[in-house]
């Protein structure tokens, strides 16, 4: 069956993989007779680290000889409850899974109780190197790893304790790695990490987010398009808004780290802005771009959370005008310092999340009213199925995975958009 990787959670998971399977491979895991699995988990929330377990037993159930590894957020945050597992041979932390000799263990890549889990500090790792992948199999966009880990320590999450500090790749490794993708045929790449809008800080010169933005468009012409994943609005910077500003091949989709939408939950988060920040940004973007499309993430039931403070939650949908919302109920991670606040009780959290993932859904319902007779460029994924420079989910009967093509919006189905290719070649 040779190698199957399973992936939760962010996109830099995504891109992770892809490293995992090439060292996974060297280190020949794919020449065992019953092939192995590897589990990249998610530690973001409680749910996501039940569906790893999840997925954990089932590969076993289907694989009964296969070798099982477990690597990810999770393991590194809590590789005892992954090496408690009958079903697991390996747990590899954060920073071992991307090295091919992790990947093997005793004689015929048998491990004993010793060699179960291979997890190091990953404070004590300082520099994210810039692996090189040549493809990411099964996807149209290609996502580039410029930054890993955290300095922040916001009281809800436990992902620094997952991926350490931040790290950042220097300049000319992405610069080169985004060449090598788009010789390769990609045509839109994604960068990616855990606090993007930190890049650069431990780099000399400290150079910031922006400059690397502008560096990739105009060192790698070829690309032709170029998204951001999650960024924190407070550290964006002056050459980050510029590019959004002025350069095409930036699309016009940004997603937000805002959290919520009410000042005393976000000191009590430590998050490092007020409402007030969030809508003032999203109001000058907007001016900058007016096609610009937000998404964002959004905490129900964070603890402490009243009624008035989760209006202020569900009004800034509107206020800062997002159109694709992710919404978590709160979770409570052992360890984070929210875990031991008072707690929202569980049934209230649910209603909270309900509600704000319905404004969501009514707002994505008006953006996709607002695209309807419009002229757009489309990614297409996969067949019958394309992004919009906004990131909007399009059906369209034209083109192959990897092609932009120009569409004619005649109405939306089903949370997508329905298009039609307005000529045979690519745009």
């Amino acid at each position: 069956m040779g190698i199957e990787v399973v992936t939760f959670g962010c996109r830099l998971n995504t891109y992770e993989s892809e490293v995992m399977r090439r060292e996974a491979e060297a280190a020949g895991l794919g020449e065992l007779k019953d092939g192995a699995v590897i589990i990249n988990t998610c530690a973001v929330t409680g749910e996501a680290v039940r569906q790893a377990k999840q997925s954990i037993r089932k590969a076993r159930r289907e694989n009964p000889g296969a070798r099982i590894i477990v690597t990810g957020c999770a393991a590194q945050t809590a590789p005892q409850d992954f090496v408690a597992m009958d079903e697991v041979d390996l747990v590899l932390g954060n920073e071992e899974k991307l090295k091919a000799h992790n990947y093997r263990a005793l004689p015929d890549f048998g491990v004993n109780d010793f060699e179960k889990a291979r997890v190091n500090d990953i404070f004590s790792v300082r520099e994210t190197a810039g692996h090189m992948v040549d493809a990411i199999e099964g996807r149209a966009r290609a996502f580039v790893q410029v930054q890993n880990g955290c300095d922040h320590r916001c009281t809800f999450c436990i992902i620094p304790y997952g991926r350490g500090n931040s790290r950042s790749v220097p300049m000319g490794a992405v610069v080169e790695q985004i060449r090598r993708l788009a010789e390769n045929g990609y045509a839109e790449m994604v960068l990616s990490g855990v606090d993007m809008t930190s890049y650069g800080g431990d780099l000399p010169g400290a150079p910031k987010l922006g400059r690397l933005v502008k560096t990739i468009l105009r060192q790698v012409p070829e690309v032709r398009r170029l998204r951001l994943s999650s960024i924190d609005s407070i550290e964006a910077d002056d050459d980050l808004l510029d590019a959004i500003a002025t350069e095409e091949r930036l699309m016009p989709h940004l997603h937000l780290s805002l959290q919520s939408g009410d000042d005393m939950i976000l000191k009590r988060m430590k998050r490092r802005h007020l409402r007030g920040d969030s809508i003032r940004f999203c109001a000058e973007v907007r001016r900058l771009r007016p096609d610009i499309v937000f998404g964002a993430d959004i905490i129900a039931g964070f603890p402490t959370e009243t009624d008035a403070m989760f209006g202020n939650s569900l009004r800034i949908v509107e206020e800062c005008g997002l159109t694709h919302l992710h919404v978590f109920p709160f979770s409570p991670r052992e360890g984070t310092p929210a875990a031991r606040m008072p707690q929202v009780q569980r049934q209230v959290v649910k209603e909270r999340a309900a509600r704000l993932r319905a404004a969501g859904e009514a707002a994505y319902a008006r953006h996709l009213d607002s695209l309807v007779g419009s002229t757009q460029r489309l990614l297409v994924e996969r067949e019958g199925i394309a992004r919009t420079e906004g990131f909007t989910m399009a059906a369209i009967d034209a083109g192959r995975p990897g092609d932009i093509v120009a569409a004619a919006v005649t109405g939306h189905d089903d949370g997508k958009l329905i298009a039609a290719a307005l000529a045979a070649q690519a745009a």
